[in-house]
This record gives structure tokens, C-alpha cells and sequence, in this order.
């Protein structure tokens, strides 16, 4: 048995892994009696065909970045942090109490503090099982999940009695004032003399969302704190006897993680919808999971595992729209079968690529 080459398990496995996950969507669509092809080609015409559909695949794709990129920080430190779902919402908290607490005159005012407030607030929330973890051995994957309810449970009682504007019934706060409301693609690309849709909640969160890979490419792999991470992840014991901290490691780890997640609220509740929602997240931050796994928890892989996932939930939502035999039920399995092939199941496609590339050296 060899171990696979970098190309192959960077590419090929999940681009295999890919491919296996759209064969059993479409041996499903073709059951309920519709052509799979012409499914596909819905699908892809929604999210990439027009500079709509570009605009929510890449808003989606915003999301999903930062929470990819949470995840993806916590497993070079050997961590498993399932928590980056709870972590945005805190993270919305913060962005919001922010936007709300003074009359900004611009924007570019506004997303810098809104950034330190929703970095801050995700981290916070995220330093509670970073601590039990480090002092008390309390599992991170059992404490994080657990976090996300205790968050959600949090926003609701927050929006019922005190964030929740005079008259109103809805679970939200008010508009943000004008000068916390950032540009759309439609103006920035407008500014440059390029048509673009109104519509489509695009913003200058996605700069943001790019710089954020940068940064994590930097962290991990031109600091010391990096490399700490990355060899206490690699082996614990040797981590220790070279002098890492085990309690330093995973909370500082810990609070990027958060902080990462936490700055996914910039584009969903600054960017969007300009106020605090009840579930603002939507379900991003376990996608973020998938997102790190496919792109082998490396900013480049996360970017395009991102993009993949937009074009999904876009082109999942054409689907739904233009096939009314394909109901919302079937768009969440087919995106929960990608989850699947792409994250629970790497194994089946990795182990026959080795024993592959075993049989092509024997032959050499």
C-alpha cells in the first residue's frame, strides 16, 4: 500500500468524490421520473449562467468561507470544532449591538468595528469549551455542539425581550442606521462602470472573506504560531516534549477558530439583511465542516469547496423553482449527499486510489 501523492488527495479524491455523490442525485432524480441532465443544467445555468445567479452563488460562497475557514484552523491543532454554527450567531450579536450603538456617518467606519465586534463576540463564545478542553479534558466536539443551541436559544430570548424594536412582531432588531449599511457589488462594480444586478445580497463582505484566506495561509504556514499549531496537531506528545503549551495552543486556537466564524455575520446580517435576524446563519456554519474537509482544511481548497457549495445552494434553489417535482426535500438531499461522499465517506474513494497507485508502482 502507498500513500496517495499531494495532487491526488488535494484533487482527485474529492473531484471523485464529487462525482459520486452526483451520480446517486441523479440516479434519484431519474427515479422520481425527471431527467437528471436537464437537472443539472438547471442547476448549473442558475448559479453560474447569468450574473444573478453569480451574485448569490457567491454570496453563499462568503459564507461559507469563513465558517471553512473556522473549522479548518481548529483541525490543524488536531481539534474538531463543530461549534462555528453557534459561533456566527453570537458573532451576528456582536456585529449588530455594534452597527446599533451609534449614528455612523460611512461605512468604512462602521465594517471595522463591526468586524472587531463580531470576531469578538464569535471568539468569546468559543473560549468557554476552548477552556474545558484545555483544563478539563471535556470533549470540543461534544461542548461546541452543545454551545449552538445554548446560542440559539440566547438570540430568540434576546430578540423577544430586548433587542426587538418598539412594534415590533417580527424577531428582529431595527435597520441599522445608513452609514452601517456596506456597498453591494451592484455599486462597487457600478463605481467601475460595470453592470451589475441590484438584487442579487453580494457585498464587499467577499473581499473580506478573501483577505480572511490570506491571512489563515500566513497564520498557518509563515508564523511560529502556525507551526506550533500545525505540530501540535501532528502529535501531541512531541508538541509537549518540544515545550508547546497544550493549554496555550488550544485556546489561542480555539479563539481564531471563533473569531473566524463570528466575522461570517458581516455578510448575513451587516451585509444583507441590515438588521439582526432570528437564524441568520442558516445551517453555514456545519456546511463550513464539509467545506474544510473538501479542501483539506487548506484557504485555496476552502475557497473553491466554497464556491462549489454556492453553486448548490443557488442552483438548488433554480432547481426547486423551474422542477416542481423536485421539492425543497430533495435540493437538502441532494446537498446532504455531497456533505456526505465529500466528508464521511473520503475513505471509500481514498482506499481504492492507493491500492490503484500500489498496483501502477508494482507494475513499474
Amino acid at each position: 500500500m502507498t500513500s496517495l501523492p499531494r495532487w491526488a488527495d488535494t484533487a482527485l479524491v474529492p473531484l471523485f468524490s464529487l462525482a459520486l455523490s452526483l451520480m446517486v442525485a441523479g440516479l434519484m432524480v431519474l427515479w422520481i421520473g425527471e431527467n437528471p441532465f436537464h437537472a443539472l443544467g438547471i442547476m448549473l445555468k442558475g448559479a453560474v449562467g447569468t450574473a444573478y445567479g453569480w451574485g448569490y452563488t457567491l454570496y453563499y460562497a462568503t459564507n461559507f468561507i469563513f465558517t471553512g475557514l473556522a473549522v479548518a484552523v481548529a483541525i490543524h491543532a488536531g481539534l474538531f470544532n463543530i461549534g462555528a454554527e453557534g459561533q456566527a450567531t453570537v458573532g451576528g450579536l456582536g456585529a449588530a449591538l455594534v452597527c446599533l450603538s451609534l449614528e455612523w456617518p460611512h461605512w468604512s467606519l462602521a465594517l471595522p468595528a463591526a468586524v472587531c465586534g463580531a470576531a469578538l463576540f464569535g471568539a468569546a463564545w468559543a473560549a468557554v469549551p476552548a477552556y474545558l478542553q484545555a483544563r478539563h479534558g471535556s470533549h470540543i466536539v461534544i461542548t461546541t455542539i452543545m454551545f449552538n443551541i445554548i446560542a440559539s436559544a440566547l438570540l430568540v430570548y434576546l430578540l423577544v425581550n430586548v433587542l426587538r424594536a418598539p412594534g415590533q412582531i417580527a424577531l428582529e432588531t431595527a435597520s441599522f442606521p445608513p452609514g452601517a449599511h456596506l456597498p453591494t457589488a451592484h455599486e462597487i462594480l457600478g463605481w467601475m462602470g460595470i453592470g451589475f444586478p441590484k438584487s442579487p445580497p453580494l457585498n464587499i463582505s467577499l473581499l473580506l472573506a478573501l483577505a480572511g484566506c490570506m491571512l489563515v495561509w500566513v497564520l498557518i504556514w509563515r508564523t511560529r504560531l502556525g507551526y506550533e499549531i500545525r505540530t501540535f496537531g501532528f502529535n501531541e506528545s512531541a508538541a509537549i516534549y518540544a515545550g508547546i503549551s497544550p493549554f496555550r495552543i488550544v485556546m489561542t486556537t480555539l479563539l481564531i477558530s471563533g473569531g473566524l466564524a463570528g466575522l461570517m455575520a458581516i455578510n448575513t446580517v451587516m451585509g444583507e439583511a441590515e438588521r439582526l435576524l432570528n437564524n441568520a446563519v442558516q445551517g453555514a456554519g456545519f456546511v463550513g465542516i464539509a467545506v474544510a474537509l473538501m479542501g483539506r482544511s487548506h484557504p485555496v481548497g476552502i475557497l473553491l469547496a466554497s464556491v462549489l457549495f454556492g453553486i448548490l445552494y443557488q442552483g438548488g434553489a433554480e432547481l426547486e423553482f423551474h422542477m416542481p417535482a423536485i421539492d425543497r426535500d430533495m435540493v437538502i438531499f441532494i446537498q446532504a449527499l455531497v456533505i456526505l461522499f465529500v466528508g464521511a465517506l473520503d475513505n471509500m474513494v481514498r482506499f481504492p486510489a492507493e491500492r490503484l497507485l500500489a498496483f501502477i508502482a508494482r507494475t513499474r
